[in-house]
């Protein structure tokens, strides 16, 4: 398989993931906020990461959508899986059984499920890193030759 589709997948694969979760957070914002604010983790700043979290992933969205910011926006997925993983195992030193509040269908996996699901994102995003530098290095190695 070719560098450019792998590394289109990933970017679709983020994309969808990105889309439908903040999607499903706007749509069903009040429970979202509820959730977040029933998290003994987050409960201090729910309302501020209510309105800040599907922004960001909209954004994110963007960043993966050009390629120009494509590796900031593969960055930016990395560090947001990161910290939703970060936060799922905070949240499983408090409670196996508190809310989730990731959004649609997401929400019905169990916490584990979700350790294992953000896992697969987060290798699928530094993949997506390491092969998108390679495609760059190889895109100066070959306008270099050009103007030599």
């Amino acid at each position: 398989m070719r560098r450019t589709t792998v590394i289109e997948t990933i970017v679709i694969l983020y994309i969808i993931l990105f889309l439908y979760t903040g999607i499903s957070k706007i749509m069903d914002y009040a429970v979202f906020k509820e959730q977040l604010a029933s998290s003994p983790v987050l409960s201090p700043v729910a309302n501020l990461i209510a309105l800040i979290l599907p922004v960001t992933e909209f954004l994110v969205v963007v960043l993966l959508s050009f390629p120009r910011w494509r590796m900031k926006g593969l960055y930016a997925s990395a560090a947001l899986m990161i910290s939703f993983t970060i936060y799922i195992i905070a949240i499983l030193s408090f409670s196996d059984k508190l809310p989730c509040s990731c959004g649609g269908i997401i929400a019905l996996m169990s916490w584990k499920q979700h350790l294992a699901f953000n896992s697969t994102f987060i290798a699928l995003s530094f993949l997506g890193i390491s092969l998108e530098k390679q495609l760059r290095d190889q895109d100066k190695i070959a306008a270099k030759a050009i103007f030599q």
